[in-house]
């Protein structure tokens, strides 16, 4: 996808800057079948009036401001009402990351400086990670304004699309915060301790898409296919202190293991050879 062109406003600066996505989907993609003639099914898009299937340059954008009244309006139309500073980023203030609840982050877009803005972004990019802040501004995406986050990470600078105060959801029900003893609380903090380590991407796969395709495949190659069932989760916990302390006990566990893994081989072989070099050399 080509790179979204534009810039960000900070005060007075203006830094010209390319966007680019930073994520893509990698899901399976099934197309839908006719059951019996195993044909592709097809969405046409035909005229109420004369029945006639209707191609890309017959069909215009229409706003019903009345039933059955529309006034069309043209994409050349939608874009002549942006102006350069809709089509830059501008920067209205500055937070704490942990000031922005995650539900209102939406889409992830790297940030690169066009030719001449390098030196003006690294400088934003540096001043922002050393106070650490985040820039909370807007800009037009498609046919919208949409609240954004630059945030620094690494040697990156990174764009995140925003939700609209209106679009995130209030939670449907009171949440509940029951007391917790503090021996229930020491056990859960030693368990996440035990769990803790540096976030490393690469140690997560899409396991179940993994299955997805080996179905796929088996399916064309005639075989079947098993799934070994893990054991049964209990489905409610009976007591929570129980339940910490074998959770804490399964992560000691995998831990000695992991540990022997590493451990240089023992050396009782080398004793053995010895012993029998020995007898050898006696007989």
């Amino acid at each position: 996808m080509p790179a979204r062109k534009g810039a960000i406003a900070f005060g007075l600066v203006y830094i010209p800057v390319e966007l680019y996505t930073a994520t893509q989907d990698d899901a399976v993609r099934f197309n839908q079948l006719a059951k019996d003639s195993m044909k592709r099914v097809r969405y046409v898009k035909t005229c109420p009036d004369c029945k006639r299937e209707l191609g890309p340059d017959d069909i215009v954008k229409g706003y019903q401001y009345e039933k059955g009244k529309y006034v069309v309006i043209s994409d050349d139309e939608l874009d002549s009402l942006k102006t350069e500073a809709d089509r830059s980023v501008k920067i209205v203030q500055f937070s704490d990351l942990s000031e922005v609840p995650p539900l209102y982050f939406e889409k992830p877009y790297q940030v690169v400086a066009q030719s001449g803005g390098e030196k003006a972004l690294e400088l934003l990019h540096r001043a922002m990670a050393e106070e650490g802040k985040i820039a909370i501004g807007t800009t037009v995406i498609g046919n919208s304004e949409t609240p954004i986050a630059l945030i620094p990470h690494e040697g990156d600078l990174v764009m995140m699309t925003l939700h609209y105060q209106s679009e995130v959801k209030d939670v449907p029900k009171t949440l509940q915060h029951p007391a917790v003893a503090d021996e229930e609380l020491s056990m859960a903090k030693k368990l996440i301790e035990s769990m803790t380590a540096p976030f490393d991407p690469a140690r997560f796969r899409n396991t179940y898409q993994e299955r997805v395709m080996e179905l796929i495949q088996n399916k064309i190659a005639g075989k079947e296919t098993t799934v070994e069932q893990p054991a049964q989760q209990p489905s409610n916990i009976i007591n929570l202190m129980d339940a910490l302390a074998a959770s804490l006990k399964e992560r000691e566990g995998e831990t000695h293991s992991s540990d022997d893994d590493k451990k240089p081989p023992r050396r009782a072989s080398t004793k053995k050879t010895r012993s029998s070099t020995k007898t050898r050399a006696a007989s």
